[in-house]
This record gives C-alpha cells, structure tokens and sequence, in this order.
C-alpha cells in the first residue's frame, strides 16, 4: 500500500515503515508525530483512489526520527573586477526526518497479497548418514594401494630380438621341418672318364683331342713310312 502526500509545495510517494527527509519543522521534537492530511492519491493492490484535488478524510501519520537534519553545503562567492570588491557565503538547508507509521484512506480497496513461501532449505544430513559416509571412506582408504617408503624402480620392458637373430631361428626351424636329403643326392653321380680340360694356354694333341689312349690311321702310317 503507497500514497501520495503533498506537503511544503513538495509530493512524496510514501509507503508504511518509510523514512522521508521533510521540510524542517522547528516546533517539534523526537518521538512526535506529524499528521499530514493532503493526500493526492491511494493504492491498496486494487483501485486507485485519486483525489480531486485531495481524498476527503484520508491521512498519513509519521512519527519524528530527527527533528534537525542539515543539508550539503553550498558555497555563493562573487567579485566585480577592477573593484576590489568579493563576497564568500555559504548555506545548509535544514531538513526534519520522520518514519511513515499509518496510512488511512476511507473507502478504499484493499487487496491481501499472499507473499511468495520462501525455498525450502536442503534437509541436513543426519548423524547415520554422516557415519555411514564415514565408513565408506575407511574403507576406501584400507582397500587402497598399498603404500611404502622403499623407492619404487620402474618396470623396464624387454628389448625386442635384433634382425639377425631372428632370420638364424626362422633358418633352424625350416631346417628342421624340411626332410633330411638322401645320402646319393649329396655325393657326386658316377660316369665314365671325365675329358681332361687342357689349359688355354697349351695346344691339344691329337690323341687328347680323340678323347682315346689308341693312336689314330694317320699316326700309324706316319710310323709306317719313318721305317
């Protein structure tokens, strides 16, 4: 619920529990209360009830916070030049400070606004919960690895076989899968008398060349004639 007040030729839109700065009023004093009865305009959450000029009847009451309250300072300096002439002023407004207790306005429509529940806080853990985390957690710890002062050496894994090594065992093993040769396959086949093979350097004879021992027709009428 707001209104509208009027007051020192001034409207302020004031609401229940609200602190207003006001013109100074120097009759009053702490804890007085100051009734302002020009109230331009009403809202309760459903019609507003406007005023013409003001609500007949209706009234804000306010209780005094701080009868004196002294504005920001202001500084008025002026000079004449080549006069040898300056004035320095200053001035602080005094205001009053009240608190909005009560709004009355005949006649006007009032609407209950339901205030929103507020969230519903996350329930707390209870103490069985907290003890079976607890042990959940022991557990972890004892059925982790096992943990030791000695340095660890690290795992270092097989060089692999070098080439040749390799070909030498696929070797053996084909030779030992493979059936062994027959004895007449590795000794030389037998045949008859092999030809001499001269060196190039030498000339045949005929009895070489004849591949024989016996001595041709030729030699022998050769021999025939030298007797």
């Amino acid at each position: 619920m707001f209104a509208i007040i009027e007051d020192g030729s001034h409207q302020y839109r004031v609401e229940s529990g609200e602190t207003l700065t006001i013109d100074f009023r120097a009759d009053v004093k702490k804890g007085d209360t100051i009734t302002f009865d020009r109230v331009l305009l009403a809202n309760a959450g459903g019609a507003s009830a406007i005023g013409r000029p003001v609500l007949e009847g209706a009234a804000v009451e306010a209780v005094v916070v701080a009868p004196l309250v002294k504005g920001p300072k202001l500084e008025i300096q002026k000079f004449r030049r080549r006069k040898n002439s300056r004035r320095h002023t200053g001035h602080r407004q005094k205001y009053t400070s009240v608190r909005i207790v009560g709004i009355n306005v005949p006649g006007l429509e009032i609407l209950e606004q339901t205030e929103a529940e507020p969230a519903e806080a996350p329930a707390e853990p209870t103490v069985e919960q907290t003890s079976a985390v607890a042990s959940e957690a022991d557990e972890t710890v004892t059925t982790g690895p096992e943990v030791t002062d000695e340095p660890q050496t690290p795992e270092v894994a097989p060089a692999a076989p070098e080439p040749q090594a390799v070909e030498a065992e696929a070797a053996e093993s084909q030779a030992d899968a493979e059936p062994t040769r027959s004895a007449t396959a590795d000794q030389p086949a037998e045949s008859g008398p092999s030809a001499v093979e001269a060196p190039s350097g030498s000339p045949q004879t005929p009895t070489e060349a004849s591949g024989s021992g016996e001595p041709s027709d030729e030699d022998k009428t050769d021999s025939d004639a030298s007797q």
